[in-house]
């Protein structure tokens, strides 16, 4: 059983790390994004929202980004990617562009770019200090199984911590 998390601001880079972790792990992927927004960009419910993380955790593996604590919890490792606001934002845009006028994959349908440009910027600049204390709070708690990346070494120590992790519940097996 092996759950990983990988939470950070919008553009700190979850999904494609994400992608990467679950590929390197043979690890099923998943993004919450899905799970948060309905069609049109509203946001789900609470209950349903509850719902469907709840789902998520009780599998026996996973790989799941986005912003939960949650998840957090339910995980055994956490990767924070800890960008800055400025990072966050040119890979919002490199990545935004494309999907202006269309849903980017792990989006419903209609939920062009364009319709969130302006909550998504509120989203990036409120993050330190709204989201960002809580995260580092929790992972005070558990600092053998959580990674805080703030540079590429620090996300080397990570993925050298998980591939080993793996290896050993692999030769317990």
């Amino acid at each position: 059983m092996t759950r990983i998390f990988i939470t950070g601001n919008a553009g700190s880079g979850k999904t494609t790390l994400a992608k990467h972790v679950g590929k390197l792990l043979d690890l099923p992927v998943f993004g919450l994004d899905e799970i948060v927004w309905q069609p049109g960009w509203r946001k789900s419910s609470d209950d349903w929202r509850t719902e469907k993380i709840a789902e998520l955790v009780s599998r026996q593996a996973w790989v799941i980004e986005g912003v939960s604590i949650t998840v957090m919890k339910a995980a055994d490792f956490v990767i924070f990617l800890d960008v800055d606001r400025r990072t966050s934002f040119v890979r919002c845009a490199r990545r935004n562009w494309r999907y202006l006028f269309r849903s980017r994959p792990g989006l419903p349908e209609n939920c062009p770019e364009i319709l969130i440009i302006p909550k998504l910027i509120k989203i990036i600049w409120n993050f330190p200090a709204r989201v960002r204390p809580g995260i580092l709070a929790a992972l005070t708690e558990r600092t053998d199984t959580s990674w805080i990346v703030r540079k590429p070494t620090d996300l080397e120590v990570a993925f050298q911590a998980l591939v080993n992790e793996q290896r050993t519940r692999l030769l317990e097996r």
